[in-house]
This record gives C-alpha cells, sequence and structure tokens, in this order.
C-alpha cells in the first residue's frame, strides 16, 4: 500500500468512514479502472456493514463496469456485482440470490487461474454456498482454496475473512479447539492491519468459543467498539443487544 491515496483511504475505510474513503478515490475513478473498482468496492463493504446506501454502491458498480476492458478487469467487477447481490439478498434489501450466483459464475470464466482476485472470488463463492444454498461441503472447499490464495498472494485481510469463516464451520462440527484457533488468528490479524471495523465481529466471534471469564470480557469489548463506530456493523450490534450477557 505504497500509494498515498491507497493508504489514507485504507486509513478511512478501516474506521469505517466509507463515504469519505469513496470521495477521495472518486476524481481518479473517473477514467482509472482500478480506481473506480476500488471505490466501488468500499461503498460495497459499507452496505454490508450498515446495511445503507444501496444506490450509491450500484451506481459505482456501474461507473466501473462501464470502464472495465480486460478479462480480469471485467472478472473483478463481475466479482463485486456478485458480492452486492448477496450482500442484498442476506440484509434483506431485496432477493437478489440469482444474480449473485450468475455475477460470480461469469467472473469465475474471466478470472485466470493466477488472477489476484481468484482467491476473493473463490471466499464469496464460498459464502453463497454457505448462506445461499445451505451447501456447508461446498462453502468449506470454497474457503479452503480462498485460504490457501489468500496466502499465495499475501492477501492478509483477505485471510482474516477465511480464518474466521472456517472456524465458524469447525464450530458447528464440534471442533472447539480448531475453531478457537481460527477465530483468534482472524482477531490477530485484524488488530495488527488496523482494521478497526472487523474487529468487533471477531471479538463476538471468539467469545462463543472461549470459557469464563475471557467469554464476557471479549464480547464487552466487542459492544465498546461497536457503539465506538456508532453501531456499526449493525447485524453485529443487533446481536449483542439480544445477548444475556451483555452489559447493559
Amino acid at each position: 500500500m505504497d500509494d498515498p491515496l491507497d493508504t489514507a483511504v485504507w486509513r478511512l475505510r478501516s474506521r469505517g468512514c466509507w463515504h469519505d474513503a469513496a470521495a477521495l478515490l472518486a476524481p481518479r475513478a473517473i477514467t482509472d479502472t482500478s480506481a473506480a473498482l476500488k471505490r466501488s468496492a468500499v461503498l460495497i463493504e459499507r452496505c454490508m456493514y450498515t446495511s445503507e446506501g444501496w444506490e450509491a454502491a450500484e451506481d459505482a458498480l456501474r461507473a466501473a463496469e462501464a470502464l472495465a476492458l480486460t478479462d480480469d478487469e471485467r472478472g473483478a467487477t463481475a466479482c463485486e456485482r456478485g458480492y452486492l447481490a448477496y450482500a442484498a439478498t442476506l440484509l434483506g434489501a431485496r432477493d437478489r440470490a440469482d444474480e449473485a450466483r450468475t455475477a460470480l459464475g461469469r467472473a469465475a470464466a474471466l478470472l485466470g487461474p493466477g488472477s489476484p482476485t481468484r482467491p476473493l472470488l473463490d471466499f464469496r463463492r464460498g459464502l453463497i454456498a454457505q448462506h445461499l444454498s445451505q451447501n456447508p461441503t461446498g462453502a468449506q472447499a470454497a474457503f479452503q482454496r480462498a485460504h490457501a490464495g489468500a496466502a499465495n498472494h499475501g492477501d492478509e485481510l483477505l485471510r482474516s475473512f477465511t480464518w474466521r469463516h472456517l472456524a465458524a464451520m469447525a464450530e458447528q462440527e464440534g471442533e472447539v479447539v480448531e475453531a478457537r484457533r481460527g477465530f483468534a488468528e482472524s482477531l490477530r490479524i485484524r488488530e495488527e492491519l488496523g482494521y478497526l471495523i472487523g474487529i468487533a465481529p471477531a471479538l463476538a466471534a471468539l467469545a462463543e468459543v472461549e470459557e469464563e471469564p475471557e467469554a464476557t470480557r471479549l464480547r464487552t469489548e466487542a459492544v465498546r467498539l461497536v457503539r465506538l463506530l456508532g453501531g456499526v456493523p449493525v447485524w453485529l450490534a443487533d446481536q449483542l443487544a439480544r445477548t444475556p450477557s451483555t452489559p447493559a
């Protein structure tokens, strides 16, 4: 992240200031495909964390799609299109499950096996398999491919997500030790990267497989961070509010 613009965007994005991050990218995104894609990704992430901003994300993604010329660029925008449709379906904004599957299928056809976007695509196909298709076997295989690919490409942020989702699947299988390890790794990476908006979900996930009093300590810290960020992520704020052991 040597580009000063990328550094500034990361600092804003990691603190949940997606609107400001997108504004920084806007001038370059008019003609630069990479900047347009980054801008759309920032605004789609905002949708996932806040359940708001759908129209802005759609507009940014359409602009990125219009600039994409190569197969890799078109594949990357299709990957974002699939993720936006997945987010809308998951959060109840609209049922776009078919669109999500179609877009990610198109991305798979366009992206070469060595593309740096391929691990992210594998991860998102895992999300579709897990949450929309109820296919845990397919989800686990996709997450494992994404995990290995992220390691090969040095994508630590993606590895924090793959660790977390593989850990969640281990938890469902009753493999508590493996789940604890995965959740702890996810939290460690996010803390090292300074990905503030992702730390509370990592804390809450780890709390589910820790014993007391550590579980309460982790959950309390998650509540503190969600409040600090103004109730973001909204889905975690709702979840923590329903947890009896959460402090008032």
